[in-house]
């Protein structure tokens, strides 16, 4: 089993070898699991609990303070499943490879997907907030009126952040793709941005995967994880793929972001246009 997992590009982290330790535990974590499947689930699922990040506990808040977490998976077999805009849902991974492998469906959002998860034995009711999020919250000044044009106002004014999780897996020529997110701060309530849209947040062919993380609106519109799986088809290295797939991204947007590439022959690759994106890599006979 080989690995490579992301802890979110932007801004450099004010404590980035906590962080590396629990991507390096991450990374760990998932190559001893039998699947690529199960592999990235359980190493997304490390960060989804690590309070640094922006996924699971330590999810960005949106404008009706409340935190919403979205997952997404997907298989070389081009098996997908995604979850999102799920309050108190921690292990946002898990709820999508339920949706993957016990549902018709690609996609399952909100209450429904809290049910689905407590239904398949996920956590709900969670409280995915922590000191520092809390703290940050309680230093903004959110409208609470009715009026939509000044509750828009606020929310262009103070939307931002990212450190979405993700990671990519091959073992015997198998691919999954997987990420993992609480959104960025600040959002709609009921926003939902790349991580959970299939071509965009994350993206497996025979070929190799993707997971990508930053501005969401601008890796959505140009589906980035889906744009650097097709260089991986048509013959570049995973490290080639990730930087053209950001390259394009900044030619086209005023976006930040990253990405993580694993093809089918376990190497691997990643590129970002922030100021900082770690990662972690591991490898399990």
């Amino acid at each position: 089993m080989q690995l490579i997992v992301h802890g979110g590009a932007g801004s450099a982290p004010d404590d980035p070898e906590s962080r590396q330790r629990a991507l390096d535990e991450a990374a760990a974590t998932g190559t001893g699991e039998p699947t690529p499947a199960a592999a990235v689930v359980a190493a997304i699922g490390v960060l989804e609990r690590a309070p640094r990040f922006n996924a699971g506990v330590g999810g960005a808040i949106q404008d009706d303070g409340t935190a919403r977490t979205d997952a997404g998976i997907m298989t070389d077999e081009r098996e997908v499943g995604a979850a999102c805009s799920m309050p108190g849902v921690r292990d946002a991974g898990r709820v999508a490879r339920a949706v993957m492998n016990e549902t018709p469906h690609v996609l399952v959002a909100g209450d429904h997907a809290v049910s689905l998860a407590e239904g398949f034995g996920v956590e709900t009711e969670v409280d995915l907030t922590t000191e520092r999020t809390r703290e940050r919250w309680d230093d903004l000044s959110p409208s609470d009126g009715n009026d939509v044009e000044e509750r828009l106002a606020w929310v262009r004014e103070q939307f931002g952040g990212s450190d979405t999780v993700g990671a990519v897996a091959v073992d015997d020529g198998e691919i999954a793709a997987a990420t993992s997110t609480g959104g960025r701060w600040c959002a709609l309530a009921g926003r939902v941005g790349d991580v959970p849209q299939v071509g965009s947040g994350f993206y497996a062919t025979p070929a190799g995967g993707a997971s990508a993380t930053g501005a969401g609106e601008d890796i959505a519109r140009m589906t980035l994880s889906r744009l650097a799986v097709e260089r991986l088809e048509a013959g570049d290295g995973p490290e080639t793929a990730a930087e053209h797939a950001i390259d394009e991204l900044a030619t086209e947007t005023d976006g930040g972001a990253g990405i993580i590439v694993l093809d089918d022959e376990g190497r691997v690759g990643s590129a970002y246009n922030t100021e900082a994106m770690q990662t972690s890599t591991a490898k399990q006979s």
